[in-house]
């Protein structure tokens, strides 16, 4: 499936990241984060990602089976296992024209 194209049926994984209260992100995490982000991509589990402007975190979108799956992949998010980052999931159904807008367009 392309990532442009969603059926009705899809779900995606929003993953909500926040910078711990007085923590830093550093250099060698961001490259890790990054590669962690690569691999996902070359799996097609990556939809989207980036940080906020307003915020002091990002948003990771994915492609997983269930939410088990989705709270394993934000578990070896490194921002996640280097303690810099909390994170949040919440499931979200595709709203687009293929799908007519969840069948109310």
């Amino acid at each position: 499936m392309e990532s442009s194209t969603y059926k009705k049926s899809d779900v995606l994984y929003v993953i909500l990241l926040t910078i711990n209260h007085g923590k830093k992100l550093t250099e060698p995490v961001i490259h890790k984060h990054i590669s962690f982000l690569r691999k996902l991509e070359e799996k097609n589990q990556l939809v989207l990602c980036g940080p906020f402007l307003d915020y002091k975190g990002g948003m990771v979108v994915i492609r997983a089976e269930s939410m088990e799956e989705a709270k394993a992949i934000a578990e070896s998010d490194p921002f996640i296992t280097s303690g810099l980052e909390s994170y949040e999931i919440r499931t979200m159904e595709v709203s687009s024209e293929e799908n007519n807008h969840l069948g109310m367009g």
